[in-house]
């Protein structure tokens, strides 16, 4: 059977918005997972759009497209041009979860959920020739789970080739946040074992990983141990986490001496009426800056994330929120602008108060307005959010907020990784046309690392992850 898999792109390259940079982070992880399932004597390919032309006039098996609510539009086109040649096309993902009855016109057979049960058991049906039109996820586990397919990746075309995921969803509930819809019907939360996540980072080559899970340290036991587990591999890695997470230190010393250079953090807001209103009960009464101490002292850089647009947000807001990320010395930021993503708690919420200004789909990105905020005019809250981000990333916060930090060597990584990120755009660009982007790995590493060979010189640490896994 030939089976062709494509990521369609989230956002269009001639969009204000495409940053060739971010667009080429991470390979397709979800699909080269579905491709673990095909068999040896399968033919299978995998395009994403974000870093390649796709090829659209083959006539393979089966297409399988992965949808995420901006690509939606981008996913019908393709799986219609497909359908029109009778191709029959496969379509899966988060917006196919939450729209399945829009999807449904563009598609052969549906998936909604996570794919690690129900895409056996369409395979089985479809090699008996009685292939079912939707599919619906209910056994969640990861048991079992063929290995992942990442010989059909194009690793030199990403910036982070060494991405995975030891865990599926967050046992958190927040309105905002589509995977809760995703997860309907089932576990929301489940994980690998420690042992077959130890596996799975020994067979990725390099010092660098990339934890794509959602909430790594949502079972703190698994984290620990996981942790305990890396210690001696001689790694560097990022991933994301919880306030209340970094506020337990002694699970943060074991991340960091495991090496956590960065962790992402959904902060959100500072205001915990609006914490309140969206269900994040996991920020409440918790003390921000004493997690982001907490972090800094163990040498891992922060990625904070604010959501603008919140009920109790006035005109104020950005400023302020600037102001205190750059106060606590915060390396990275991302913005968003509130987005009522289909299927979640806050899309009906607003809907039924008449408050959703539309549904076109490729601008539930975060960056545009696509409700009416309580507080402000929807051009206050867009003007806002660009504002912040240009308050943020200007050379004066970037400066400060490196000054802030301890020792040269976090100024120096601080002042590295901010710059890096946002004012080397042409540079990215240049280096990503030329086909060259996986050459740079080395140098994520070297910013992140700081003094790491110092500091694995001083506890002696084994930088060989197979002899580390053998001897656990």
């Amino acid at each position: 059977m030939r089976v062709k898999m494509i990521l369609p792109a989230l956002t269009e390259a001639t969009s204000p918005y495409w940053r060739s940079i971010k667009y080429s982070l991470f390979p397709p992880l979800g699909l080269a997972t579905l491709a673990g399932y095909l068999r040896d004597d399968d033919e299978v390919t995998i395009e994403d759009e974000h870093v390649e032309s796709l090829h659209l006039d083959d006539t393979p098996d089966l297409v399988v497209l992965e949808v995420y609510v901006t690509s939606a539009h981008r996913a019908y086109e393709i799986a219609d041009r497909y359908r029109k040649r009778g191709v029959p096309v496969a379509l899966g993902g988060l917006h196919v979860t939450s729209m399945p009855h829009e999807a449904a016109q563009h598609a052969d057979y549906l998936f909604l959920g996570p794919g690690e049960d129900s895409w056996p058991r369409f395979l089985s049906d479809l090699r008996a020739g009685h292939p079912r039109k939707v599919y619906r996820s209910v056994h969640r586990t990861l048991d079992g789970m063929p290995r992942i397919r990442r010989e059909l990746i194009k690793e030199g075309l990403y910036f982070v080739p060494n991405s995975l995921i030891v865990s599926r969803g967050c046992p958190h509930r927040c309105d905002f946040c589509y995977k809760h819809s995703f997860f309907r019907g089932g576990a929301s939360y489940y994980r690998l074992t420690v042992e077959a996540a130890l596996e799975e980072i020994v067979r990725l080559r390099g010092r660098h990983l990339f934890f794509l899970d959602d909430n790594l340290f949502a079972d703190p036991v698994f984290a620990g141990q996981l942790f305990e587990g890396m210690t001696g591999m001689g790694r560097l890695w990022q991933a994301a986490g919880t306030v209340s997470a970094c506020l337990d230190e002694r699970l943060i010393q074991k991340a960091s001496r495991s090496g956590l250079k960065s962790l992402f953090i959904g902060f959100e807001t500072l205001n915990e009426a609006n914490l309140k209103d969206h269900q994040k009960h996991q920020n409440l009464h918790r003390d921000y800056e004493a997690a982001i101490r907490i972090l800094h002292d163990n040498g891992v850089m922060i990625n904070g994330s604010f959501i603008f647009g919140m009920d109790d947000d006035d005109p104020s807001v950005f400023d302020r929120t600037v102001a205190w990320a750059v106060k606590n010395s915060i390396e990275t930021a991302t913005f968003h602008i509130l987005t009522p993503y289909p299927g979640t708690d806050l899309y009906r919420r607003l809907d039924q108060q008449g408050r959703i200004l539309h549904n076109r789909w490729d601008l539930y990105d975060t960056r545009h307005v696509v409700f009416r905020p309580a507080k402000m005019t929807p051009a206050a809250l867009l003007d806002g959010y660009g504002r912040a981000y240009r308050d943020f990333y200007a050379w004066g916060s970037i400066l400060r907020g490196a000054w802030a930090q301890g020792s040269f060597v976090r100024k120096a990584r601080h002042l590295a990784y901010a710059a890096g990120w946002k004012k080397c755009e042409p540079v990215w660009d240049f280096i990503i046309r030329h086909r060259q982007l996986g050459r740079m790995t080395s140098f994520l590493e070297a910013v992140l690392s700081g003094n790491l060979r110092a500091r694995e010189a001083r506890h002696g640490l084994q930088p060989d992850p197979a002899q580390k896994l053998a001897s656990a």
